[in-house]
């Protein structure tokens, strides 16, 4: 086994780990060396003086907390259920759930298409939050039930025992353990719904509803003599993320590794 208590091994891990995020970043540091050529820090000035910058977060944020709002209580109540509680053919349940997962956007698009039209949800916030959510709970789920699964069950009969039922359980245990994996669950489906591009594209059609996902395609034509505006708004776009995971650094780490342990 690796010991990474040594000094040694800790200065080989962080080395290794080093070259392995370096691809990534290279990418990031040229994006963000293309917004500031030319004019420098006026580019993003420029972007956001136009006015559409704030209504595209606007937009955003609201389809964002709409699809972590739904899929953190489905997730929480799901891995509950599939982790600790007794029902029958649960495990069938489980996997029929798990199947969601082969499912990518682009297959559910007519159908969800045809079925917003009829429920009068196009070009509304709904049309693109309902389908998100549904997308990103089975993996959520899968990655919460793992967590569950590791919490003692003598805490669950301590409790029964007091009298609490499944509902006090759920508040009192349930939700102050998953901290961890919570903050997890946020962050991934905080990216998965802040950079969804598909779902936005097809049923939000209106720049009061348009997502910022959108905003590089919309300044790509209102700047399109010049490159540094629109890579200036795709820089924008990527800003609440690494806020927010950087918020959640050690609750996001500690969820994912958590729920592999024993």
């Amino acid at each position: 086994m690796f010991e990474t208590r040594r000094l040694s091994s800790k200065i080989i891990l962080q080395v290794i780990l080093t070259i392995m995020v370096l691809p990534f970043l290279f990418p990031l540091i040229a994006m963000v060396q293309e917004s500031l050529a030319g004019q420098g820090w006026d580019n993003f000035k420029v972007v956001w003086d136009t006015g559409v910058v704030p209504e595209y977060f606007r937009n955003s944020a609201i389809i964002a907390a709409g699809v972590i709002i739904i899929v953190y209580i489905l997730t929480m109540l799901a891995a509950y259920g599939f982790s600790k509680l007794h029902i029958r053919a649960r495990e069938i349940y489980f996997w029929m759930m798990l199947a969601a997962l082969t499912l990518p956007e682009v297959v559910l698009l007519t159908p969800l298409f045809s079925t917003a039209t009829h429920l009068g949800l196009y070009n509304t916030y709904y049309a693109v939050i309902l389908p998100l959510a549904a997308l990103q709970i089975p993996f959520a789920v899968l990655l919460t039930r793992n967590f569950v699964n590791g919490i003692p069950d003598d805490l669950f009969d301590a409790a029964r025992v007091d009298g609490a039922n499944a509902a006090v359980i759920f508040w009192r245990i349930i939700l102050p353990l998953t901290r961890p994996i919570a903050a997890a669950i946020i962050i991934l489906t905080l990216i998965g719904a802040w950079n969804d591009y598909l779902l936005p594209l097809v049923f939000l059609q209106t720049p009061s509803t348009e997502t910022i996902t959108l905003l590089p395609s919309f300044f790509v034509s209102e700047f399109s003599d010049d490159q540094t505006k629109v890579v200036a708004s795709a820089v924008i776009t990527a800003i609440p993320e690494i806020i927010a995971y950087l918020c959640l650094q050690r609750l996001f780490e500690r969820g994912l590794t958590a729920g592999a342990l024993k």
